[in-house]
């Protein structure tokens, strides 16, 4: 297989800006094209990043297009993930994959079906922090893992999202938009679920948008928008996790995995970065000492000082893979075993019951400083 494959964005919104910007530090692929249901959209990212646009069909239909990146609404991911298997490309999708099970199934019969592969985030696991905090595990840190807690609390999307009304709607809500990060981390240091049981609530059935441009308008409430879920994890370990856009505060850790021998405190699995903290026996909290992880170094700027951002890594990962023969870190099976574990939470909040899971998955390989280094030009 050729060392370079060409990738195609369809969806030119706020997150194709990321890709566009972070894929140039990636080995093995190229963005050559970009496209959108709203023309002007894509001309103007395809001008500000020197690719070209096309329509979605013109760019399904080119030849030097290998892989397309869905970064379409939650809605138009299992639509558009599934024409571009159709007309012969290798998907990566940014999450939720798709909304439904079944949904994740189709599309993994026409990937079979044509011997294509299938990729989606979150890749925030394979940040530097979490790495290292993998590794830590890996090496008996902190004993076997018993149990954990997790937490992803605000108070919503309405206060800076443009066009926030999908957060809202079936198919969004926090265990959708949010739970990716955390369920696919926990994957990354657990393996597979087997049983989850969740109770589910919203505080309010309206939604007041404070950003611009659309402030003062009020926009429904389809979904629940607080999440308390109990994950029971095939090696026996169980977890707790919250999700909630009803929190204006809180003092919860985002993640803290508690083994036979210590703790793990882990940071926000939305980032690449952070301070990975543990304690032992002897109860003694000290930071890990860090490591030079090529997705832990600061590349960017925010309002909360510097940040390390390496988004399109689970792509790059996915396309090595592809060129080298191996399995892709972000595969289909542990992406589609995640929307089982997020839709069987909702499912169990609706009827009141723990949900068994149907899917299952194996850990996704660690990705040490060697492997990463690879990853980048």
């Amino acid at each position: 297989m050729t060392k370079e494959l060409g990738v195609g964005i369809i969806g030119c919104g706020n997150i194709s800006t990321t890709y566009l910007s972070l894929a140039p530090l990636f080995k093995g692929l190229k963005i050559l094209a970009c496209a959108d249901i709203n023309v002007q959209a894509a001309e103007l990212r395809a001008e500000e990043y020197g690719v070209t646009a096309q329509t979605i069909e013109q760019l399904l239909a080119n030849d030097e297009i290998d892989v397309v990146v869905n970064l379409t609404i939650p809605d138009a991911h299992y639509p558009v993930s599934k024409a571009a298997l159709e007309a012969g490309k290798h998907v990566f999708s940014e999450k939720p994959l798709v909304l439904t099970l079944e949904q994740g199934e189709d599309l993994r019969r026409i990937a079979k079906e044509k011997k294509l592969s299938v990729g989606c985030a979150p890749d925030t696991f394979l940040g530097g922090a979490h790495q290292l905090a993998r590794k830590y595990v890996d090496e008996g840190g902190i004993g076997r893992i018993t149990s954990g807690a997790c937490y992803v609390m605000g108070p919503g999307m309405e206060m800076w999202h443009p066009n926030p009304d999908f957060f809202f709607l079936p198919g969004g809500g926090p265990i959708l938009d949010m739970g990716p990060y955390y369920i696919a981390n926990l994957i990354n240091f657990i393996g597979p679920v087997k049983r989850v049981g969740a109770i589910t609530s919203m505080a309010s059935e309206t939604r007041t948008i404070t950003s611009q441009p659309r402030h003062g308008e009020t926009i429904p409430v389809r979904t629940p928008t607080t999440v308390q879920a109990l994950l029971e994890f095939v090696s026996g370990a169980t977890v707790t996790l919250t999700a909630s856009w009803d929190v204006w505060s809180h003092r919860h850790a985002n993640m803290e995995l508690y083994g036979t021998d210590g703790t793990l405190f882990v940071p926000d699995p939305n980032f690449f970065g952070g301070v990975v903290e543990a304690s032992g026996r002897d109860k003694d909290i000290k930071p890990l000492e860090a490591w030079e992880h090529p997705f832990g170094r600061f590349n960017q700027e925010s309002p909360q000082g510097p940040r390390a951002n390496y988004r399109t890594a689970g792509l790059a990962d996915m396309v090595a893979a592809l060129i080298d023969g191996r399995d892709a870190r972000c595969s289909l099976e542990r992406t589609l075993h995640g929307v089982d574990v997020m839709t069987s939470i909702l499912k169990s909040g609706e009827e009141g019951r723990f949900v068994e899971l149907t899917t299952t998955c194996t850990q996704p390989a660690a990705l040490g400083i060697e492997e990463a280094q690879a990853l980048l030009k």
